[in-house]
């Protein structure tokens, strides 16, 4: 059985498959032209982090009420580095570069 964080993970992906898909296609051509794809890429990528968010957000909230509160952060280090794994640009949405 796989951790709590990559079940989450799994299920945020196939819940919103549409448009991973269309990020995944987005984030490819924005890391070897961000300048040209900036645009979209923000555009794109402020939706896919608003559902990367809620989904963190489900999977930390009933640990941080119980005796583990003390290990959401590390739960959503974790949850964010499957995120970060799949599209490293991900912290760039956002950035505007000139």
């Amino acid at each position: 059985m796989s951790a709590k964080y990559k079940q989450y993970f799994q299920q945020m992906c196939e819940q919103n498959q549409e448009l991973f898909e269309e990020f995944t296609e987005i984030h490819q051509r924005y890391t070897t032209q961000p300048i040209r794809y900036q645009a979209i890429f923000n555009s794109v990528g402020g939706r896919v982090t608003e559902v990367v968010r809620d989904w963190d957000q489900r999977l930390c909230s009933a640990m941080g009420r119980g005796q583990y509160s003390q290990f959401t952060q590390n739960l959503s280090e974790k949850f964010w580095g499957e995120v970060r794994k799949q599209f490293p640009e991900i912290d760039k949405v956002g950035l505007i570069k000139k």
